[in-house]
Parts: C-alpha cells; structure tokens; sequence
C-alpha cells in the first residue's frame, strides 16, 4: 500500500501548503462544519495545482492507482488534501479503472469521509458513471447501499443519478428512496428532494406524479427541494 510519503503525495502536500492562507482556513472549516481542518487553498488555486501535478502522472496499473489515491486519502491532515485524493482518482490516465472493481476506492471514500462534500462529489462524479457504464451490478449494489445501515452510502444511492438526465433510471432511483423514506435525517430527507427536482428538469409532470402518489410518506424537506422549480 502507498503511504502518505510518495513522490506525488508529497508534491500534493508542499504544493498546497505553499499556496494555502492561514486567515482563509478557519473560515472554509466553519462553513464546511469540518473537524478536519483546511489549508485555506481557493478553489482556482487548488484546482490548478491538480491539474499541473496530475498531467503527467501515470499508472503502471490499477493496483498502483488504488494505492496511489488511498495513500494520500489516508495520510491527507488538511481537507484539501483529501479533495487532491478525489481528484486524483478520476484523472484521465485512470479512466480504464473506473468500473465496478473501483467501488472499495469509492466506499471508502465515503464511509471514512462521512461527510457531504466528500460523498457529493464521489457520488456523482465517480459513483455516476460507473452505474451508467456498468448498470447491471452496479443497480444490484446501489439497491443493497439503499438497504444499508450506513446513511451515507444511502445517500449516495439516492443521489448517483444526478447527471444522468433522459438516462435516468427511474426505478432504480424511486426503489433507492423508498428505504429513507421514513427516515428523520435531514441528509437524507435533502436526497431525496434534489434527486427528484434534479430529474424534474428533464421531466417534471413525472415528479409531481411521483411526490403526489408519496404523499405524506414523503417529508415536507423531500417535497419542497423535489418542487422547486416545478411551475404550478
């Protein structure tokens, strides 16, 4: 396993120490209610460092990828750190890795993350496409997230299909909800509501058909994000 102490991990580290504001810090871990503190990095910055030191990186398979990637998710002591870990993961040089075998990189992620900023993006930017390139297991393994103890990988059953538009699968996303839908917690009562107005863009008569049928089963945080922007 790669450690905290690679080439590029400690590239990433220097990198961001050099460009982060220390004024800026406790400000970004307010708003992010994070226990993990932040460099201060803007995001402009930040992606920028990627992207330079990312270019040229290479893999000389998958296990070295996995092992890059949670080697600097492992060992990250600032927030941004971690961000460079998701960032890495989904760089063009790994695109062949991203199948079903890539999901204990993703899980991690988010069961170690445990938090919205890190299950966000994961969800819909590693998560997503994966289920659209590999639908059959993936469906199987997003239904048995939804059915799950843990609330984050439910959430990220629920909202996988963001960018997915016309493509959306419809069953799957209701059978992924219908498991939350008693449940108090407000990420998942939130969702639930921006999985279905997300999906109301591309139709929006089958939402309201949708939130009509739930009812009162649906909570009123579900239903109100779900019609947002749906017009009377």
């Amino acid at each position: 396993m790669a450690t905290s102490t690679s080439r590029l991990a400690r590239a990433v580290r220097r990198e961001l120490k050099a460009v982060g504001d220390p004024a800026r810090a406790p400000q970004m871990q307010a708003y992010a209610k994070s226990a993990m503190p932040y460099r201060g990095v803007p995001a402009p910055l930040f992606y920028k460092i990627c992207r330079r030191l990312f270019h040229d990186v290479e893999f000389a398979s998958e296990d070295a990828w996995r092992e890059e990637v949670l080697g600097l998710w492992r060992g990250a002591k600032f927030r941004e750190e971690r961000y460079a870990a998701m960032e890495l993961s989904g760089i063009r040089q790994a695109l062949e890795y991203q199948t079903p075998d890539a999901m204990d990189v993703y899980e991690e992620m988010i069961v170690s993350g445990a938090w919205w900023d890190y299950v966000d993006a994961v969800a819909s930017h590693r998560v997503g496409p994966i289920l659209r390139n590999f639908p059959v297991p993936m469906k199987r393994l997003m239904r048995q997230w939804s059915r799950g103890d843990n609330l984050w990988k439910r959430r990220t059953s629920i909202i996988c299909q963001l960018g997915s538009k016309e493509s959306t699968d419809l069953r799957l996303l209701y059978d992924c909800i219908e498991p939350s839908l008693g449940e108090r917690d407000f990420f998942l009562r939130k969702a639930i509501g921006w999985a279905l107005r997300q999906y109301a863009w591309t139709d929006a008569a089958e939402v309201v058909r949708y939130v009509n049928e739930k009812g009162g089963a649906l909570s009123p945080l579900s239903k109100r994000e779900a019609l947002k922007n749906v017009r009377d």
